[in-house]
This record gives structure tokens, sequence and C-alpha cells, in this order.
């Protein structure tokens, strides 16, 4: 599956992998400072996210060879990945199944392991909503809030329904995301004995707790050259929280 990708800047190609319900433009600011540091920086909608296909399958098998796919029809590869949370995820099993089409990568506050099914209720309470004619972003805040009661956590989620319709319409494939939320939570499909051998950096919100201290031997495991870091006053989306403080420690992992 070809997806669609967002570009920007000249030099040596840096693709970057958004997390569940995300899209390209949640790596504006992270984008826009690569290409300023000598990048051509491909940002790209996953399948079932943004303007890219739909797709009933959500296992990372699938997602990667979706990357590599984009890619190659850009004409960037190999390149640098950049992959947070469910995009980190894409980003390992591109880089375990595709080694010579990654030239490095970076893996943003996510571990190579089953999480669990804690974002279910989200895409439930999303799928739920009555998209009705004059629904407004209020109305549906107020709808999604039982099942999501973070109003920052809403904020994110209602970045996918597009008022410009009307009714409105989600810019995600919502059944196909919940049909495969057990493979999303999940790391299955790691070929036997896969390894990446280049260089890795895998970073952690200094507030977050989908890294912890004992999955580092199951990234040693798999990516032996693994580095580690923490971005202070971050919690899980630390991008978006401390983009400068991300960038501090991602931007020389890239220019090395």
């Amino acid at each position: 599956m070809r997806l669609n990708w967002v570009e920007a800047g000249q030099g040596s190609p840096v693709a970057l992998l958004h997390g569940l319900f995300g899209a390209a433009q949640n790596f504006g600011t992270v984008q826009k400072a690569l290409a300023a540091a000598g990048h051509r920086v491909l940002a790209l909608d996953l399948r079932n996210h943004g303007t890219s296909p739909r797709a009933a399958a959500m296992d990372y098998p699938a997602m990667a060879a979706d990357v590599a796919e984009t890619l190659a029809a850009a004409g960037a590869l190999p390149a640098a990945v950049l992959g947070h949370s469910m995009g980190g995820k894409a980003a390992m099993m591109l880089a375990l199944t595709r080694p010579e089409a990654v030239a490095r990568l970076v893996v943003a506050d996510v571990a190579p392991v089953r999480y669990p099914p804690r974002l279910r209720g989200h895409v439930a309470a999303m799928r739920a909503l009555p998209l009705r004619a004059g629904l407004t972003r209020r109305e549906a805040d107020a709808a999604l809030a039982a099942a999501v009661p973070e109003a920052p956590v809403r904020g994110f989620l209602l970045q996918n329904l597009r008022f410009e319709t009307d009714p409105p319409r989600w810019r995600l494939g919502l059944d196909g995301i919940a049909a495969g939320m057990p493979a999303i939570e999940g790391f299955d499909g790691v070929p036997e004995g896969a390894r990446y051998e280049g260089p890795v950096l895998v970073v952690a919100g200094e507030r977050s707790d989908y890294i912890r201290p004992e999955h580092h031997a199951l990234f040693r495991a798999l990516f032996p050259n693994a580095r580690f870091a923490t971005v202070p006053r971050a919690g899980h989306w630390l991008h978006a929280e401390n983009p400068e403080g991300f960038l501090a420690v991602v931007r020389p992992f890239l220019a090395d």
C-alpha cells in the first residue's frame, strides 16, 4: 500500500511515523526542524490514518511493508526512520524485516512488547459518536468525555473529526483500527532470529511508563547497537510536549 506523505527539506532522507490516532501533521515542529538541519523529511500517514488508504489489517508486518513501498516510490531509501508509539513499532518491524531499507532507527516511547488494551474504549467511543448534521465540536467533545476523561486526549482525537463536511466525518479508518487493536497492542510477526545491526536510539519520556528498565534487554536482543535517552518534562507524546528536548537528543543522532 502506498501511503500519503508530506515532505520538507533536502538532504539525507528521514521518515517520520506517527502513533495511533495520529497523522503526518503531528510531526510539524519536528519535521521543520529536521528539514532545517539538512534532511529530506517525509512524514507519512500510516494505513487507516489521515488520507492514506483504508485496510482491514493493522499488523506491523503490513504497516512496515507500506512504509517500505512508499519510501521506495519516493526515492528515499535507505532512510533514517523515526517512529512514535504505534509508528515506533512499525519502524522496528521495518528494520527487522527490511534492514537494508533503514539507515538508522529512532524509537520514540514504545517497546517491542504487548501493551494492555487500555485504548479500546477510545475506539469504541469514536465509533459510537453519532455523526449527525449540525454536530458541533463542543457536542462531540461532550459525547466522548465519559470514555475519554482527559481533555487534551479528547482534543487530540477530535483533530481527526473533519467539520468541513456536514455531517462531520472521521479522518480515520475506525473499523479497521477497531478490528486491529489486538495486533496494534502486540508486536507479532518478527521473523525468527531477526536482528537489526544498525544504529538505534530509543527515546523515552521522563513521565511515561511505556519504556521500562526491564525492556532494555528486549531492545538489545533485537537491536544490539541500541542506545537509550530520556526527554525531560515529557510524557508519552514527548515530541509534542517537549519538542526542543526531543530534538536535542534526536538531531545529533541523525547527524552522526
